[in-house]
């Protein structure tokens, strides 16, 4: 009985040692494309270069470190068409696009760079123009790279495309409100994900009620 609890502890172990290994999985550095309908942001299912929004569309861009589409970080704060295109009024012949640039956090930076403060602005571009001539209207210099990979917007980062990133760090609560307007407790409910600190207490507490099993099973051999 002993040997068989004992075995479970150990299985216990490797499983939780292996959690916290995936908790360190390695990532890519890049600008991800958002679509935003009512209060939710959608990772594009095209490129800004091909997507054509509508006039009162809200397109997002945002720069972090995510491993895919699914873990990807979403632009953060506010995102309401008629409050970034309050003061550009619709003209014939044109669209608006309201656009939401997030730089990210000083975690997802490059080396020896910081990420400038989150922007709004409202791009009046022509009605066939994509997100990539929207963008292009009002938040220059851009950069690409050969595959026509979104690198930089407005400069930043100066350097690099994409790159492989491990053991990235977690944005500090500051960061999250400075650029959302929300408290870290706000954060940690809008995103729904437990995230790997939960499992990690889960798997202690297994790890603990195991051992206190078998010690108490080592002492009623003892006793017997």
């Amino acid at each position: 009985m002993i040997r068989r609890t004992l075995a479970t502890l150990l299985a216990a172990l490797v499983l939780l040692t292996g959690a916290a290994q995936a908790a360190q999985a390695t990532g890519y550095r890049y600008w991800s494309f958002w679509d935003r309908a009512g209060d939710t942001w959608t990772y594009a299912t095209q490129g800004p270069s091909t997507a054509r929004p509508s006039d009162g569309d809200v397109q997002g861009f945002r720069f972090a470190v995510s491993e895919d589409s699914k873990d990807a970080a979403r632009p953060r704060g506010a995102a309401v068409f008629e409050v970034i295109c309050a003061r550009t009024p619709a003209q014939d012949g044109k669209k608006r696009v309201a656009l939401v640039i997030d730089f990210g956090t000083a975690a997802d930076a490059p080396s020896g760079e910081t990420p400038p403060a989150r922007r709004t602005v409202c791009a009046r571009v022509s009605e066939d123009a994509t997100a990539a001539e929207a963008l292009a209207a009002v938040a220059e210099p851009l950069r690409y790279d050969t595959n026509a990979l979104l690198c930089a917007i407005t400069g930043y980062p100066e350097k690099g495309c994409g790159e492989q990133v491990s053991g990235a760090k977690e944005p500090t609560a500051a960061e999250d409100q400075n650029a959302s307007g929300k408290s870290a407790t706000e954060q940690n409910a809008d995103s729904g994900d437990d995230g790997p600190a939960l499992g990690l207490v889960a798997g202690i507490a297994v790890v603990t009620v195991l051992g206190a099993a078998a010690l108490w099973q080592a002492r009623r051999r003892r006793d017997a």
